[in-house]
């Protein structure tokens, strides 16, 4: 399999409803409990890559575009950005849904970072 064929069969899609129980006071997502489903997203994404251990070890830059109210659906595509030696990104972005309608917008986008780890915790390049 060709690295772009890795990169396009690790994307990886998860959808949730938005329940009273993940929201904050103004009845939208907690920005909190976006970015832990962000994570979740982005770490099965670099696993299904390199089928390694991998490790977040940041998450470089995330934009809350728009509130994600309760009663929505929410789409999380992570996919693979960058490449590095031991080292790889994946951007994961957030869409909402509306229940009842076919509207549809990209509420939030994230950056994480990820290092594969051999069996002693050390960094390990990434088999590609």
């Amino acid at each position: 399999m060709t690295i772009e064929e890795k990169i396009k069969s690790a994307e990886t899609r998860i959808f949730k409803a938005v329940f009273p129980n993940t929201t904050n006071h103004y009845d939208t997502l907690f920005g909190g409990t976006a970015m832990h489903l962000m994570d979740e997203v982005a770490f099965i994404t670099a696993t299904r890559f390199s089928r390694q251990k991998m490790v977040t070890v940041s998450s470089d830059r995330i934009d809350f575009k728009r509130p994600i109210p309760a009663g929505t659906i929410i789409e999380l595509i992570g996919t693979i950005s960058h490449l590095g030696n031991t080292s790889l990104k994946v951007k994961v972005e957030i869409y909402i849904e509306e229940m009842y309608s076919d509207v549809r917008e990209k509420a939030v986008t994230g950056e994480f970072s990820f290092v594969a780890m051999d069996e002693n915790r050390k960094p390990t390049p990434i088999i590609k």
